[in-house]
């Protein structure tokens, strides 16, 4: 009976092990996103950017916004500089992971001077822990209104 006691101990034991190794944190990247949108709020411009790679991406809710890093710094300066920022207040944030545990992607919903939107990324585990390496922002329009949408992006 010990003997099995033990078995069933150690077996658990491992399991516990083996699952925190291979599960991601969660916690540590709905972190690093809740810090990244406040820090875009308190127009903290340094911290804002550190929280991504080197080779982010932002796709913004306009047809012509697709920036690099590099592109992006340029284009958000003149507004962390002002202040002038923008709030985003996420929730229903949903995580996915690679199997190796390298790579997360998620979905989030925003309230913003936009109404709903709806932001999707990337992140990847680097050396220097977790970083966003894609963001992908966009309106959310009901489907009884996309005709007059339409419309509108005509004109």
């Amino acid at each position: 009976m010990k003997f099995l006691s033990f078995g069933v101990l150690v077996f658990l034991c491992c399991a516990a092990a083996f699952s925190q190794k291979k599960i991601p944190s969660e916690e540590r990247l709905n972190s690093l996103m809740d810090a990244w949108h406040k820090n875009a709020t308190l127009a903290k411009f340094d911290e804002y950017f550190a929280a991504t790679s080197d080779n982010f991406v932002f796709y913004g809710t306009a047809p012509a916004e697709k920036w690099d890093k590099e592109a992006f710094k340029t284009f958000c300066k003149p507004y962390f500089d002002s202040t002038r920022t923008w709030r985003f207040t996420p929730s229903n944030r949903v995580w996915n992971f690679s199997k190796d545990g390298k790579t997360a992607w998620f979905d989030e919903d925003l309230q913003t001077w936009m109404l709903d939107c709806r932001g999707s990324g990337v992140c990847e585990k680097t050396k220097q822990g977790w970083k966003l390496a894609y963001y992908n922002l966009s309106v959310v329009i009901e489907n009884e209104k996309i005709q007059e949408f339409i419309k509108l992006r005509k004109d």
